[in-house]
């Protein structure tokens, strides 16, 4: 009797990998017809499932008499190399599944954290306002009296200054993933920028690599060409 790959694989309770495994190996007996693997197996070593041969297909007496020399003929290495190839096209489509799941989770990751950003950023900005209000009103009320206004006025052109100094203040620099997650892009164009600043270490001095990782000094040089999107 003869099986083809996934009919033997039923018929024997173990997953098609271990069949192509066995088959590699030399491990069991098979011909090649018309590119289908078919694994030969002698009669009284058919496990019958629920009595259910009807995907069991007979070879003709001519076939049978021909198995032996067939199945040695057929054992080359373009057999082998067939199978691996047919393994690998497997193993790559859930490698693809498995990176389309991956991708996903770290988008709704991204989005929650935008989000959360963007809530922060707004009860800052609420803050700012009323304590703007406040300020205002005091200083209103400050002014009235002509012997402390100078003061006052005084007082708001040193935090004016302070304001512009903590402005110009140098930039650390910033961890290539962290700004990444900060930008409004996919995950692919991130991957893309990353791959790109890991061809240009090395021969490009702008590239900084501490502890494994990429970052950007923006104080000292431009990087609109490696982090363009086009």
């Amino acid at each position: 009797m003869r099986f083809t790959i996934e009919e033997y694989s039923n018929a024997y309770s173990i997953s098609p990998e271990m069949v192509h495994s066995r088959l590699r190996r030399n491990r069991l007996n098979y011909i090649i017809e018309n590119d289908t693997t078919y694994i030969v197996v002698p009669k009284h070593q058919v496990p019958y499932l629920d009595n259910d041969v009807s995907s069991v297909k007979y070879p003709n007496p001519e076939q049978k008499t021909q198995t032996p020399p067939v199945a040695a003929k057929k054992t080359t290495v373009a057999t082998v190399i067939g199978l691996y190839q047919k393994e690998n096209r497997y193993l790559k489509l859930k490698i693809e599944e498995l990176e389309t799941k991956i991708d996903k989770l770290i988008d709704d990751k991204e989005q929650l954290l935008k989000d959360e950003s963007k809530r922060i950023e707004k009860v800052y900005q609420d803050k700012d306002t009323q304590l703007k209000a406040i300020l205002e009103l005091v200083n209103t009320k400050l002014l009235h009296d002509a012997n402390i206004a100078p003061v006052i006025n005084e007082q708001i052109e040193n935090i004016d200054i302070i304001e512009q100094k903590v402005e110009n203040r140098s930039q650390a620099p910033v961890e290539l993933k962290q700004y990444l997650r900060s930008l409004d892009i996919k995950s692919t164009q991130r991957k893309t920028i990353k791959r790109r600043f890991a061809k240009a270490y090395g021969a490009d001095s702008r590239v900084i690599l501490k502890s494994g990782l990429f970052y950007l000094d923006f104080d000292r040089y431009d990087y609109s060409d490696l982090l363009k999107l086009g």
